[in-house]
């Protein structure tokens, strides 16, 4: 096995954060309250590996403090939450999403799709992770918010709590952390900027979610479930339909996607024991499957457009109802057709990148991305489903050109990634035998790439993509991508070890991919990378995908 990249020149993690905290502290001197200075602020508000592990130790107890804080936190800025009816945070309208899979790609469907029924509203979507910048988190009518509105909400949230710095609760912090943070600028923004809708992600579960504090939602809906996140859900998936049906509100619509059935039957407690106004399976949209997602015909001009996979049919289908409910509670419209033309317009011009999408790389037609932030059992199944069909890696090629294909991974949080890789490879074999194709499934890739989710080759991040959430041993003896890869050659015994590459970081990652772009006699390359939507950021970032993929 080769281990890649100058790791002489990596700097401990250690030696990083002194020094980002020294230069943390000069610029905070020097602050002209920039976008940067605003991102340097919320750095510092992160949890760091120690404490989030204190938290899965809880057994996510120490989530239950999350949403009485968050009421604090709320009315320490100015707005009200202690009268559940008169909430300054009703005035958002919101749809409130939560699932394991899918949860993002249903918000930005029901975004698109409000957008495209109601083209003169303003409309607000708060969604997590960000790709490459924090105000990706919160858009306006589609599109981030600017870096000088990021800065002057952050600031306003920033000064406002450190004005009103008394707790109610003995145990509430001076500050709120990074995703609490975060969350509270975007309702400031969405109310400041006086949105007439709001599609709001939950971050993790539901339950206790920072999100949850919204006392009545328009219309509530719950994606696919599946396990993860298991220290802080639950184990089951009892436990964890348990979490997701929190966010279900008296008086309000509630849905759900079909859902196994020990999942289902906590989902449908839920909504009774919560008083909603209704409880609903989706069932199928007519026409739906006709639509053509995620293709460069739906959209001349923008081939990166739309959201590919064969199960963002079930999220779209889920966005559709969501929005339907929206617009007749909201409005008094009621939808006659099962796809009004403005919905079909909406489901294939909506856009979320780093999910089963196909990214060419600028000005090199031979070097292929295909981007996919999968990092659960369930997500990355169908993340092999796309990736080995006969549109995407199985598509017909020029005869006169090989073709190489290099995965790049990585897991966080504690996952498994002996078991993620497993049924990766698994469906991997499935799909081949589903197409008619003989090829032995372990040979699929030529190459693997295990990375770490630091941005640079010198040790450094980006400031929109600090984290300090990797063990400090984990990150200076790679020792996530050394599992990483035994699992790997223990799944797939005959693979070439110096075909396995262990690297400290995403840039070294893009280096190799392009050394083994042009050290084989210019052949064609696709690059499927996955595991991590962090990584798939950071690799957006640094391979200069930035223009065409976002």
């Amino acid at each position: 096995m080769r281990l890649l990249g100058r790791l002489s020149v990596f700097r401990p993690p250690s030696s990083t954060r002194i020094y980002s905290i020294y230069l943390s502290g000069f610029k905070r001197r020097m602050s002209t309250r920039t976008y940067a200075d605003a991102i340097d602020h919320l750095n510092s508000l992160q949890s760091n590996a120690a404490t989030l592990e204190a938290v899965r130790a809880s057994g996510g107890r120490l989530s239950e403090f999350a949403i009485p804080e968050m009421i604090e936190y709320l009315g320490r800025i100015g707005y009200s939450a202690s009268r559940p009816q008169t909430s300054d945070l009703n005035r958002l309208n919101v749809v409130h999403i939560t699932g394991t899979k899918g949860k993002g790609s249903t918000s930005a469907f029901t975004d698109s799709i409000l957008r495209h029924a109601k083209p003169q509203w303003k409309i607000g979507l708060y969604t997590s992770p960000h790709l490459v910048a924090v105000r990706e988190r919160i858009r306006i009518n589609g599109a981030p918010i600017s870096e000088e509105q990021f800065a002057k909400f952050f600031f306003d949230v920033w000064d406002r709590l450190e004005q009103n710095d008394e707790c109610a609760l003995p145990q509430t912090p001076k500050m709120p952390a990074y995703f609490r943070f975060v969350t509270l600028v975007a309702y400031h923004a969405f109310l400041s900027l006086k949105v007439d809708a709001t599609i709001l992600e939950v971050g993790v579960g539901g339950r206790y979610d920072s999100t949850n504090i919204v006392p009545k939602p328009v219309v509530t809906g719950v994606s696919a479930l599946g396990i993860d996140h298991t220290a802080v859900l639950g184990k089951t998936l009892k436990e964890i339909a348990w979490q997701k049906g929190g966010i279900y509100k008296e008086g309000v619509p509630a849905l759900t996607v079909d859902q196994p059935e020990e999942g289902m039957e906590v989902l449908k407690q839920q909504a009774i024991d919560t008083k909603t106004s209704g409880f609903a399976v989706v069932p199928p949209t007519p026409g739906l499957s006709k639509i053509k997602l995620g293709t460069p015909s739906s959209l001349p001009g923008n081939s990166l457009a739309g959201l590919a996979g064969k199960h963002q049919y079930q999220n779209a289908n889920l966005a559709v109802y969501l929005a339907k409910i929206f617009l007749r509670v909201t409005t008094g419209e009621v939808q006659e057709a099962a796809l009004p033309g403005a919905f079909v317009e909406g489901l294939e011009r909506t856009k979320w990148p780093g999910r089963c999408q196909t990214v060419p790389a600028p000005n090199d037609t031979d070097l292929t991305w295909f981007l996919d932030g999968a990092h659960t059992k369930e997500s990355l199944e169908c993340c092999v489903e796309w990736f080995v069909s006969p549109e995407v890696t199985l598509r017909p090629l020029d005869n006169s050109k090989t073709l190489t294909r290099v995965l790049v991974f990585n897991c966080t949080n504690g996952r498994s990634g002996k078991s993620l890789l497993s049924v990766m490879l698994e469906k991997i074999a499935l799909q081949l035998q589903l197409h008619g194709r003989d090829d032995d499934p372990h040979k699929l890739f030529e190459h693997v790439v295990f990375c770490t989710n630091v941005t640079y080759s010198d040790g450094g991040f980006k400031g929109d993509l600090t984290t300090h959430a990797i063990p400090t041993n984990d990150l200076a003896h790679l020792q996530t991508q050394h599992d990483l890869a035994s699992a790997w050659l223990s799944l797939v015994p005959n693979f070439p070890s110096q075909q396995v590459y262990i690297l400290p970081s995403i840039e070294d990652a893009i280096k190799t991919v392009k050394r083994l772009r042009t050290s084989a006699g210019s052949p064609r390359v696709d690059v499927l990378v996955s595991g991590s939507l962090h990584l798939v950021g950071g690799v957006i970032e640094v391979a200069g995908l930035s223009e065409v993929a976002l």
